[in-house]
């Protein structure tokens, strides 16, 4: 096997592409443990992988039995189950929250609380936060690497295009809606986008709800579940995407966008707006080539009665078929390539001036997964690499703090995401769409799936 990031930059020459296959093949004959870990979408920027690289040659130097072999990796819901039947997902990968409750439910994730425990910092996490990679008996089955919270990515360039302030974004849903108009009627360029498909329709629908006041699912507190989706919240965010896309026209043409594509045309200047996770800047720049003097970031507009704002982020996890060596090896590598970054000042100095020195992300905006004074800590040691434009960020970065964070729905998330899809598609797709009626059999369907057993 090949780690993607060696056959990335080997592309630059001849004599790279040759030294890095002999390194490549040295892997299986040594002896050494061989460990697969996911890395970077496939098309990530050759940069990335550089980083990645020296991180592997460091880890490696201070593990001399195991050989990291680096491998493409985007966690998506309709491909994510077929690969974990199919056996063809790393050793150590990453999957957002929603799915570990599941996964560990149906004996999909190693148990790591040994290694998690003998790692010394159990009692650091935040304790929400660990909940959801917990079983009933408190075993632990993944190790939460990042959060987010949602907020409003806009396009500083076009606001500036289209005769709009772009150090004074949208703080109110009209706001959204007549900056969107703008843009879409100066430049031609879509003024909001919003994904539809591969669970990220419903995930940015259960968003814009929750910014509104709505809950898309009530927790009962006995293992079960009640849809909610048929709530205000839901019909007011349904009916605002109406509006742009039927009223205003500003929502461009195409409404088959994931978190992917919608990243690719945001990058492409093609995108005035859109919501999503506050951390998505490094993946813009790293795997999509955002410019970063266009990109701005925002808190998502809250209204409403009980508004919030939706946050989530992912873990990383050994694949439950590895062996105990293996699984060994593998919270060595999530302790090192994602923990210690957060724990310890050689190593969050080290990831920082790495990320930095190969034009990568540092100090992009994120909700902690320790405790509030390791995380304050972390930003002092990492504070003169910092070089994400935080400026372009004020509106978020001074804001977050004011605004209710709300934890994903926990029942069935994916699927019911899923269903949502549909939902949002039709709005987008049909003009005479009967939100209300969508809503009514969504909320059945869903239900419907949260009592299967």
């Amino acid at each position: 096997m090949k780690s993607p990031g060696k056959v990335a930059l080997a592309g630059f020459s001849a004599l790279a592409i040759a030294a890095t296959l002999a390194g490549c093949s040295a892997g299986g004959g040594s002896g050494k443990l061989e460990l697969r870990v996911g890395t970077f979408p496939a098309g990530a920027d050759p940069a990335a992988y550089e980083a990645f690289e020296k991180q592997e040659a460091d880890f490696e130097k201070a593990n001399p039995t195991i050989d990291v072999i680096g491998e493409e990796y985007e966690w998506k819901g309709p491909t994510f189950a077929v690969q974990l039947a199919g056996g063809s997902l790393p050793d150590v990968f990453t999957v957002p929250f929603t799915e570990a409750k599941t996964l560990l439910e149906n004996g999909q994730l190693a148990d790591v609380t040994k290694q998690v425990e003998d790692l010394g910092y159990a009692d650091k996490f935040n304790p929400v936060i660990l909940e959801g990679v917990q079983d009933n008996d408190g075993k632990i089955y993944g190790f939460p690497r990042q959060a987010y919270a949602m907020g409003l990515h806009y396009n500083r360039e076009l606001f500036t295009a289209a005769g709009l302030d772009p150090d004074k974004p949208p703080t109110t849903w009209d706001e959204v809606r007549a900056a969107a108009k703008t843009i879409s009627e100066k430049t031609g360029k879509a003024g909001f986008a919003t994904m539809t498909f591969n669970n990220t329709g419903g995930w940015q629908l259960t968003a814009q709800t929750v910014a509104r006041g709505g809950r898309t699912q009530v927790d009962n507190g006995d293992g079960t579940y009640t849809e909610t989706i048929d709530n205000e919240g839901t019909k007011a965010a349904l009916q605002f995407l109406h509006e742009l896309r039927w009223e205003d026209n500003s929502m461009g043409s195409n409404f088959l966008l994931d978190w992917g594509t919608i990243n690719q045309e945001f990058a492409a200047g093609n995108v005035g707006m859109y919501t999503g996770g506050s951390d998505v800047y490094t993946a813009l720049v790293r795997d999509f080539s955002t410019e970063p003097d266009i990109y701005g970031l925002a808190v998502i507009p809250n209204e409403g009665d009980d508004p919030g704002t939706l946050g989530g982020g992912d873990i990383a996890v050994v694949s439950p078929t590895a062996t105990e060596e293996e699984k060994e090896a593998g919270a060595k590598w999530i302790d090192y390539y994602y923990m210690q970054r957060l724990l310890d000042e050689k190593a969050a100095k080290f990831d920082a001036k790495t990320l930095a020195d190969s034009d990568q992300a540092v100090g992009t905006p994120v909700l902690p997964v320790l405790d509030p004074e390791t995380e304050e800590q972390r930003v002092g040691w990492i504070e003169k690499y910092i070089n994400v434009p935080r400026d372009q960020m004020t509106s978020f970065i001074d804001n977050i703090g004011t605004q209710l964070p709300v934890g994903e729905p926990k029942g069935k998330t994916q699927e019911i995401y899923a269903l949502l899809d549909a939902v949002v598609q039709a709005v987008l797709t049909d003009e005479d769409a009967d939100i209300d009626a969508l809503l009514e059999q969504a909320n059945k369907d869903a239900q419907a799936i949260l009592d299967a057993k």
